[in-house]
């Protein structure tokens, strides 16, 4: 339990601040920006703040753009991909088989030493 002499319900900062200690802050401006899903966010923006194209969205993650209308696409994802998946990229079956014939060669080799 805490002891008598403690403080409640204040944190570190807290107080009678105002714009006068702090400063005064930036006019500001909100942007709406639309998601695929039809979210809205609005974040704020000084006036001065060059606005990005997009944001994305708090609550799926997707981009979202200027025009409600005609919000991104959701980008594509790649499915995850094996080693095994890329070396079959690169090599066909014939470049596997001739491979693995010349490493057993060198193993037969090596033990008839």
């Amino acid at each position: 339990m805490a002891g008598g002499n403690a403080i409640r319900g204040t944190r570190v900062g807290a107080g009678p601040m105002g714009e006068s200690e702090r400063g005064e802050s930036a006019p500001r401006q909100r942007v709406s920006y639309w998601c695929a899903n039809g979210h809205e966010s609005r974040p704020s923006f000084a006036l001065e703040a060059e606005r990005p194209e997009s944001w994305d969205c708090p609550r799926c993650g997707l981009p979202g753009g200027l025009d409600e209308q005609a919000p991104p696409k959701a980008p594509r994802n790649e499915p995850y991909k094996t080693h095994l998946a890329y070396v079959k990229e690169r090599r066909s079956d014939e470049d596997g088989e001739a491979i693995l014939a010349e490493a057993l060669a060198k193993l037969r080799a090596k033990r008839e030493l």
